[in-house]
């Protein structure tokens, strides 16, 4: 029986992936319930998962699986709340997360900055309007009402609004980074798989 070959593009994708987790939990330390909480590399992972893997499972997967273990770290770490695997409306994140992944397999086909910024603005409004959903359907906060869903939308844009910032800028940086590294060491070129 032979060991898996050994392939450096995926690893270093993979790599990449797991320190843009690392960035939003060191990132969100002091920020608890604060709107630069929302400043963070969650919609890059999505992005950028989904436009490097041509393998959709993997696109999906590894995105999904940093994503949950960050949120593990803080929950545990940051706001000490009694371990759970899941927390409640998780689903309505994670539903957006995967949207976000899909967002980037469909709109980061070539790696441009036109493409990169027309893709944030995406998922920063599948974050804005699927998430805030969550918090609107759950009831206790606002009514479940057309203007109870208006007011959920309009309490979330100061957070919105760094999302797009955080978003635009981790997006930049690490699809800059990646483009480098690929233009200066062919053995990173090429399709992921």
């Amino acid at each position: 029986m032979s060991l898996p070959k050994f392939d450096p593009r995926t690893t270093l994708l993979f790599l990449l992936i797991i320190l843009m987790a690392g960035l939003r939990v060191i990132f969100s330390i002091g920020f608890r319930d604060n709107p630069m909480n929302n400043f963070s590399t969650v919609e890059t992972m999505a992005l950028f998962g989904g436009a490097y893997f041509s393998n959709r499972v993997k696109a999906l997967l590894l995105p999904l699986l940093t994503l949950w273990f960050s949120d593990l770290l803080l929950d545990r770490f940051l706001y000490f709340h009694e371990w759970k695997w899941f927390y409640p409306g998780f689903y309505w994140t994670y539903g957006a997360f995967a949207l976000m992944v899909i967002t980037g397999s469909l709109l980061i086909r070539k790696v441009s900055l036109k493409n990169i910024l027309m893709a944030t603005v995406v998922v920063v409004f599948i974050h804005w309007t699927l998430t805030d959903f969550g918090v609107w359907f759950d009831g206790k906060l606002y009514a479940k009402t057309p203007a109870g869903w208006w007011a959920c939308l309009m309490a979330a844009i100061p957070f919105e609004r760094n999302v797009i910032a955080g978003t635009t800028l981790y997006s930049v940086l690490f699809f800059g980074f990646f483009e480098w590294i690929k233009r200066h060491y062919p053995k990173f070129a090429g399709e992921f798989h």
